[in-house]
């Protein structure tokens, strides 16, 4: 297990030969070597699991200046998504990975199995929802993530994304404007947080029973604007956070090219109206008849999807033909492994997936037997009222698990079985990469991704004495 510092001064001890913060407020690194061995895991740890909010905020600056000193640029992935618009590029779907456990180790792993490939083009993110119940706001998962690829030795970009920062139909309801001035805050601070990667959902606020196409996406795309407004007033001088929308809110009816022409029109005048001239979308979520977690079987297992590929090519063309990098694919971790090298071929621009890296980890073998049951009659004692008429047992874990990844989040981490599980995840992505264009993608990205790093924020001071 990594060493938890209790203080800035007893981590800035524990760094010291692998870096030193120089009197400028940066990092000078010391040994690479022992950075990537050891440093960086001692600088995720002590942020995720340090109970002095001085230290965590130390260790949080110190992943992002550790990053910078290494080469390492927290990016927004815009520049590649409007080369894809302009045809620069195909045969490459990017996968977006949630992850909601073992954070620093499943990037690192990532990293390191796109590095041995050549390849660059991958998205960590993290939704709204998920900072709630795997105990993650977005500096905590930044940090993780900039640890993880200084673990790795990476270089260049990494790209981190807040996913789903969704409008709750049922509370909007009651008070749109609280909502909306929610959503406004999380973007405030995944942008604080070194976030440059954004996706704003507000397709639960489609009303189909509107007579026209356009009304029934216009308070969706008004909504979506006043968001991409905001970020653009927010984004660091010469960047441009790439900004997602959605048009179908995954488990409902599939989109249709109607919806999606509908919804750019009305983004396009929305967005005028608060800030003229603004870029607008990079790529646009929709709705091919997949369901967010796969739906549970009584005996285990889940039940098989019936995926629309012709729905996915007919809209990422017309996104392109708008400007955008394509269509994106939600809900898709769980469909049979063996079917993404059809994303890239029907041009899907990025594919989201997170609860097949969530079922390897449970299910794994090496999964310690005790944490298991732990954690099951922790859900049968908290997570009761999730429970569905008719359920089996194996159904409730299956849809109430990923509840537990906060409460148990360290004791995740420390999991016994640790490096077999991670051997299983890379061999996963390594898989994904391959079918979905990621390898060789390292020069596509250079050659687009060009942006300076973002200033760093003054260095703590506990950091400097």
């Amino acid at each position: 297990m990594s060493r938890i510092a209790t203080s800035p001064a007893v981590l800035r001890q524990l760094l010291s030969a692998s870096l030193r913060v120089t009197p400028a407020g940066s990092v000078e690194i010391l040994d690479a070597a022992q950075l990537r061995q050891s440093g960086a895991a001692t600088i995720a740890w002590t942020a995720a699991f340090s109970t002095d909010e001085a230290t965590v905020a130390a260790a949080q600056w110190l992943a992002r200046a550790t990053a910078v000193a290494a080469g390492i640029q927290s990016a927004s992935i815009a520049p590649l998504y409007a080369a894809r618009a302009n045809g620069a590029y195909e045969g490459l779907t990017v996968p977006a990975l949630n992850l909601r456990s073992q954070v620093f180790e499943m990037s690192r792993t990532a990293l390191e199995t796109a590095a041995a490939m050549d390849g660059a083009a991958l998205i960590f993110e993290l939704a709204r929802s998920e900072q709630t119940y795997t105990f993650q706001r977005p500096a905590d998962y930044a940090t993780s993530i900039l640890c993880g690829a200084i673990a790795a030795g990476w270089r260049g970009p990494v790209f981190i994304q807040g996913d789903h920062y969704q409008f709750v139909a049922k509370k909007y309801a009651t008070d749109p404007e609280g909502v909306a001035a929610e959503i406004a805050r999380a973007c405030r601070l995944a942008v604080d947080a070194g976030y440059r990667n954004i996706d704003i959902d507000a397709s639960a606020l489609v009303d189909l029973a509107l007579p026209t196409v356009q009304e029934q996406q216009r308070v969706n795309a008004v909504r979506t604007a006043e968001a991409v407004a905001l970020v653009r007033e927010l984004e660091p001088a010469g960047l441009e956070i790439s900004m997602g929308g959605e048009i179908g809110e995954v488990g409902n009816k599939n989109s249709t090219a109607e919806e999606l022409a509908a919804y750019l029109d009305e983004f396009d005048v929305a967005l005028a109206s608060r800030r003229a001239g603004a870029r607008g979308l990079r790529k646009v979520s929709v709705q091919t008849g997949t369901s967010h977690g796969g739906v549970p079987l009584p005996g285990g297992g889940v039940a098989e999807v019936a995926l629309d590929f012709t729905v996915l090519q007919e809209l990422g063309e017309l996104a392109r033909a708008r400007g955008l990098a394509g269509a994106v694919q939600h809900g898709a971790s769980t469909l049979p492994e063996d079917l993404f090298h059809r994303f890239p071929e029907v041009g899907a621009a990025e594919i989201h997936l997170a609860t097949g890296f969530q079922n390897t980890l449970y299910d794994h073998p090496s999964f310690p037997a005790e944490l298991r049951s732990e954690i099951s009659a922790w859900l049968h004692a908290n997570a009761a009222d999730e429970a569905k008429p008719g359920d089996s047992d194996e159904q409730f874990l299956y849809r109430t698990r990923k509840k537990a990844l906060g409460p148990f989040k360290q004791a995740l981490w420390e999991a016994a079985g640790t490096p077999e599980i991670l051997e299983t995840q890379r061999a996963k992505f390594q898989s994904l990469f391959s079918q979905l264009g990621v390898g060789g993608s390292r020069a596509l990205v250079e050659r687009y991704v060009t942006e300076a790093s973002d200033p760093l924020p003054p260095a703590p001071a506990g950091l400097l004495s």
